[in-house]
Formats: C-alpha cells, sequence, structure tokens
C-alpha cells in the first residue's frame, strides 16, 4: 500500500500517514520534485507506487493510460495539509479497497 505524494501536496503526510500506508513517499524524497508528470507516472508505475495528487493532469493521464499506476485524486481544492491527512484518514478503508481492486485504476475524494 505504497502512496507516492504529488508534489503539490506536504511531504509531511509521508511521516503523518505512516501508520496507514506504510513505506509511501513524497516525489520530493525520491528525487522528484521538479519532474513532469509523465516521470513521476513512469516511477509509481515502476516501483508499484499509487499517486495521491490534487493535480487534474493525472486524472487525465489515468483516462488515457489505464493501470498501472493508480490515482488517487483529491478534489478538495486550497485546504490544510491537516484536512489533506483528515480526508485520507477519513476515507482509508476505500483507499484500501481501492488498491486491492484489480480493475479501478482512479479513486476521486473530495
Amino acid at each position: 500500500m505504497k502512496l507516492l505524494y504529488d508534489h503539490n501536496l506536504s511531504p509531511r503526510l509521508v511521516q503523518r500517514l505512516d501508520d496507514l500506508f506504510p513505506d509511501s513517499q513524497h516525489v520530493r524524497s525520491v528525487g522528484l520534485s521538479e519532474a513532469l508528470d509523465d516521470a513521476i507516472w513512469a516511477y509509481a508505475q515502476t516501483h508499484t507506487y499509487t499517486i495521491v495528487t490534487k493535480d487534474s493532469d493525472f486524472y487525465d493521464l489515468s483516462l488515457v493510460r489505464g493501470m498501472p499506476p493508480k490515482v488517487i485524486w483529491l478534489q478538495v481544492g486550497n485546504v490544510t495539509t491537516t484536512a489533506i491527512e483528515r480526508t485520507l484518514r477519513q476515507h482509508a478503508i476505500t483507499i484500501y479497497h481501492f488498491l486491492n481492486d484489480p480493475i479501478v485504476a482512479l479513486l476521486s475524494l473530495t
């Protein structure tokens, strides 16, 4: 259950959510802080990560390319890191089911 948090999310989420999603990373910690979406997509695909993002571009990539990787698209607007953490915690069961579903490629959370 490895998540890769996109550059539009705080790197602090890795530690804050480690109890639910161990082995997760932020793009910054894997050398992708300035990378284009295609590079992040390729990294997630190669290293079996699910991308967590607020960026609709990953939604588009998911529709065009399918999976892997899977994408969790946070449609939460401009909110605090605490609010994003709360959203991911509140939807943890849904996220677990999504990560284990062999068919569904995209999860949108609001």
